[in-house]
């Protein structure tokens, strides 16, 4: 579960349909960005990049000597990368955001680890094959960077949603100059400027973790939602639900 923090439910989130998306951000929905040095996301993401490294080097050595790799949850991460290698474009993103969505069963962090907020590494996610939001991000995010997207062309967003008022995670990569967003409650992958209900927050990459400084410049939602009062959402520290 993500824990958001009340400021960031502040305002409500009401954007003319006909907006564009700004031409002058190379950011997912055409917002600017600002780097976030200290805070709870960043404590986070910077504990899922001290696994990273130790999960490069057996996903490397599991790559070289699959024959004798003793981790299932390697070979079966790197099976979703081969692929991945194996499309082009928007089927290389597809494959993997199908499979990672398949192979992670949702789980909220207080049901697997029995607190809130936990943040797993793509390999402890497929060894207990269970996981919530960010982790399935996170999965992506390595998988699509181990099978050839670049960093410049990848995020994870850290998103509220305004109709559920919970927060959700996301991967986002770059194809033709247009954001997709890998969404693991479902299958079709679409385009940021088409995402409806949700208010994006951060953005993390390989450089660290940003903050989104502009008005979002989403289409409208589908009916008036009026602000969501920061006392119900701070009552609990986690704000993703197992459906997540």
């Amino acid at each position: 579960m993500i824990w958001l923090g009340s400021s960031a439910f502040a305002d409500p989130l009401s954007v003319p349909a006909d907006r564009e998306l700004t031409a002058d951000s190379h950011e997912p929905f055409g917002l600017h960005t600002t780097p976030v040095y200290a805070g709870t996301l960043r404590a986070k993401w910077l504990g899922v990049e001290k696994r990273l490294d130790d999960e490069r080097v057996q996903l490397a050595l599991c790559d070289g000597d699959r024959e004798h790799c003793v981790s299932d949850a390697a070979l079966k991460f790197l099976s979703i990368v081969d692929a991945g290698r194996a499309r082009d474009g928007r089927a290389r993103l597809g494959e993997i955001n199908r499979a990672v969505n398949l192979s992670i069963r949702p789980v909220d962090d207080l049901v697997q680890w029995g607190e809130v907020d936990v943040w797993s590494s793509p390999l402890v996610t497929f060894y207990r094959g269970a996981g919530d939001c960010e982790d399935y991000a996170i999965a992506k995010y390595v998988a699509l960077r181990m099978a050839g997207i670049g960093a410049a062309d990848l995020r994870i967003v850290v998103m509220v949603d305004t109709i559920r008022g919970e927060g959700h995670a996301v991967a986002a990569a770059r194809l033709d100059g247009r954001w997709l967003i890998l969404d693991n409650r479902r299958t079709a992958m679409i385009e940021d400027s088409n995402l409806r209900n949700y208010r994006p927050l951060m953005a993390i990459d390989d450089g660290g973790v940003m903050k989104f400084t502009d008005t979002p410049l989403l289409a409208r939602m589908p009916e008036p939602v009026a602000a969501v009062p920061t006392t119900s959402l701070t009552a609990q520290p986690g704000l993703i639900a197992a459906s997540n």
